[in-house]
Parts: structure tokens; C-alpha cells; sequence
């Protein structure tokens, strides 16, 4: 397997990683305000810190990257989510569960923001479909904590069956360790010693030329787009950077707020027990796999980007709409709404990682998108459940859902536009 392969292998291992931690406590998030005497409002601080820690971290986390290299990141990314779950899980108080839980979020924070700046940089000719595998492992990961840890805490406990997720955080550190040390010993060989590569405007080889804390080509072979340091966006690009702020905005928002209220409110309004809620709910995660994979297929298959696009907001609409109108068909609706989470989310970051000027505009990109779109992402479930508090049921709390979705559809309707460029079509890898 080529150092391509190794990367993209690696990758998908650390990607597993970002979103199981935090989908394997809401299962026993009762028996954990149990065990450790929450209130439910701080049983809430759980769930939400490390969204909190999207937002308010994803600035510095930006800057270390730039310090250190996405290689470096990623290998620190993995090793906070593993110390993090586990003094989550070691602790007998709410404070101690707290600073795991921050470290965890922290450790998330710096993979959010890295494993884009490696894709823009390495794949950027194929970054369709690498954005799509990356999103599609998260969901992955997000379905197996969701569906075993409750199993694992019936044999072990919770605080085994939550400290028992850091495994896969152990794995992807040995392997992106592995990774990155066959990269370098690859970047010290014939290419690195002036044998090959691209002359940059100074003359020397492009495997000499910094960028990012790493001096290499891409593994896919691709020659560097020019001045890979270089962090201006540029007008095109800091326009679509706000157009993608708003589209996140409400990509994350109701993707959180369903999360955090989707159980509930099929408890509401198909009055069935809290497990069947469970099970009707447990579409939205599992079926985003088929978004994350579906859209960059079609890219690929050269459908228009401006269709798939508008097709997922369609479909994430679907959910809202469909509870409010028939919410019978609510399998229908959940199923139509994770494949669109799935596939818009691979589409919000495909677009950065192909109309980044630079790798250090893609990071910068990546990270003021991140920062807008997490901030209301972390209030979007209290929010929500406000507007039930206040109306006296969920068809407001819905009608929110569907409006931001609304705004988000707008805003991607215009950053898909078609664009004239030297390079790539946007859309196709």
C-alpha cells in the first residue's frame, strides 16, 4: 500500500474517533446522574461541553496547527480524546467527569479542524470522496457508541463501557504514528533529495518547501497549489467562507438539536415508550453513512454539485416537514434527514478543501466555518427546548428546525454556484 493509502487508512481511523465519545454517553446518561448525583441540568453540561469546546477552541486550535503541522495535530487530536474518555469515565464527581469531558471536547476540536487541512493539502483532487469516507467513519463511530454501549454498561458498568470507546482512540494513534513516520521516511528519499518535484518560484524542489509544518508533496501526487503558507482567503474565497458560515449554522444547529430532541418529541407526537423512540430515532445517525458516501458518487458521476446540494436540502427538510405534516411516516423522515446530515456536511467541507487558494487558507477557512457553526450549534438545543417550554409542544420547536434548514438551503445555493477555475471543476474528484 502506497503512502497514499497509509494516510487515507489512517485517516479514517482517527475520523472513527471524533463523534463516538460523544454519542456513547447520552444512552446512560441516567445512569450516570445516578452514580454521581446530577441534577439535569448538569447532566446537560455533559452533552454540551464539548460542542462548547468546537466553538471556543477551534481558534487556538487553528494556531497550534499552524505551529506544529496537521501531523502533529491529528497524533495530539487522538491522544486528548483518549485521556479525556478516560478521566471522564475514572472520576466520582461532577467536576472530574467535567475536565475529562473538556479534554475530550478540546481533543475533538484539534481533529475537526487538522483532518480538513490534511484532505485540502493531500487530497485535494479526490477530496469528494476522502471528505465523504471521513464523515461517513464519524457516523460509523457514532452508531456503534450509540448501539453497544448500552450493552457494555449492563456487563461492566458505565463508567467500563464508556472508558472502554478510548480503545479506538489507541488504535488510531499507533496507526497515524505509523503513518506519519513512513511519510517522513518517504520525504527524506530520492524526491526529497532534489531527485524529483515541482521547482517552486525560488527554485528548489517542493518537497523543501514548507507549508504547514509539513515539507512534502501531496501523496496523491499532485503538484502544491501555489504559496501553501500563505493564509489569505481572497475575495472568492472569503465570500463562500461567510456563504459556509451560515450554511454550517444550520447544518450543525438542527443536526444537534434533533439529536438532543429527536427521542422526545416521537415520544410526543406517536406516543410510544422510550424505547421504541430510541429505535425509531437511530436512522438519523446509521443512514448518514449512505449521505457521506452517496454525494461524492454522484459528484463523481458528474451530477451538477448545485443539484446534490439542493437534493440533501430537500431531504433534510424532509424531516421537520414530515413530522409536522405526517408523522406516520416518521421512519421515512428520520432515514430522508441522516442521509442529507451525511451528505451536506461532506459537501460544506468538500467545497473548502477545493476552493482553498492555499492549505493555510483552507485551515483558516475550515476553522472561522467551524467557530460560526458550532457556536450555534451549542444553543441550538436549548433553544429548542425553550420554544417547547414557551409553546406547549413541539410544532414551533419543528417550524425552527425547518426555517433554519430554510436559510441554510439559500446559502448553499449560492456558494454551489458554478465558478470558473483553472483547476478542477468544484464537485468532481
Amino acid at each position: 500500500m502506497g503512502r497514499s493509502g497509509w494516510l487515507l487508512a489512517g485517516l479514517l481511523l482517527v475520523a472513527l474517533n471524533l463523534r463516538a465519545p460523544l454519542t456513547s454517553l447520552p444512552p446512560v446518561v441516567a445512569q450516570v446522574s445516578e452514580s454521581l448525583a446530577l441534577t439535569p441540568a448538569q447532566a446537560g453540561l455533559l452533552t454540551s461541553v464539548p460542542v462548547l469546546c468546537f466553538a471556543l477552541l477551534t481558534p487556538p486550535a487553528s494556531v497550534l496547527i499552524a505551529r506544529i503541522g496537521p501531523e502533529r495535530a491529528v497524533l495530539a487530536a487522538v491522544a486528548g480524546v483518549f485521556v479525556g474518555q478516560i478521566v471522564r469515565s475514572a472520576g466520582s464527581s461532577l467536576p472530574t467527569a467535567l475536565v475529562g469531558t473538556a479534554v475530550l471536547g478540546a481533543g475533538i476540536t484539534i481533529g475537526n479542524v487538522a483532518v480538513p487541512v490534511v484532505i485540502a493539502r493531500d487530497f485535494r483532487q479526490r477530496s469528494a470522496v476522502v471528505t465523504g469516507a471521513y464523515s461517513a467513519m464519524m457516523n460509523v463511530g457514532s452508531a456503534l457508541a450509540t448501539t453497544l454501549t448500552v450493552p457494555l454498561a449492563a456487563l461492566w458498568g458505565w463508567q467500563w463501557a464508556l472508558a472502554g470507546w478510548a480503545a479506538l482512540a489507541v488504535v488510531a494513534f499507533v496507526a497515524w504514528g505509523v503513518t506519519i513516520r513512513r511519510s517522513d521516511d518517504g520525504a527524506a528519499g530520492p524526491s526529497a533529495s532534489g531527485a524529483s518535484g515541482t521547482t517552486g518560484t525560488t527554485g528548489t524542489t517542493t518537497a523543501h518547501r514548507p507549508h504547514e509544518g509539513a515539507p512534502r508533496r501531496p501523496h496523491n501526487g499532485a503538484p502544491h497549489r501555489p504559496h501553501d503558507g500563505a493564509p489569505h482567503l481572497g475575495r472568492a474565497m472569503a465570500v463562500l467562507t461567510v456563504l459556509l458560515c451560515v450554511a454550517f449554522a444550520g447544518q450543525a444547529s438542527s443536526y444537534y438539536a434533533v439529536t438532543a430532541w429527536l427521542p422526545e418529541i416521537l415520544q410526543s407526537r406517536l406516543g410510544v415508550d422510550v424505547v421504541a423512540a430510541g429505535g425509531l430515532a437511530a436512522p438519523f445517525q446509521l443512514c448518514a453513512v449512505v449521505g457521506s458516501l452517496g454525494a461524492p458518487i454522484a459528484l463523481g458521476r458528474r451530477m451538477p454539485l448545485r443539484a446534490v446540494s439542493l437534493t440533501l436540502v430537500v431531504l433534510w427538510m424532509a424531516l421537520p416537514a414530515g413530522m409536522l405534516l405526517a408523522p406516520g411516516a416518521t421512519v421515512l423522515w428520520v432515514s430522508l434527514a441522516g442521509i442529507a446530515q451525511g451528505g451536506n456536511f461532506t459537501v460544506i467541507f468538500m467545497l473548502i478543501a477545493q476552493r482553498a487558494p492555499s492549505v493555510a487558507a483552507a485551515r483558516r477557512a475550515s476553522a472561522v466555518v467551524q467557530t460560526v457553526g458550532y457556536s450555534f450549534a451549542a444553543l441550538a438545543p436549548t433553544v429548542l427546548g425553550a420554544l417547547r417550554t414557551a409553546s406547549g409542544g413541539w410544532t414551533v420547536p419543528l417550524l425552527g428546525v425547518l426555517a433554519a434548514l430554510t436559510l441554510m438551503g439559500a446559502t448553499m445555493a449560492i456558494a454551489t454556484r458554478p465558478v470558473r477555475a483553472s483547476g478542477p471543476a468544484p464537485g468532481i474528484a
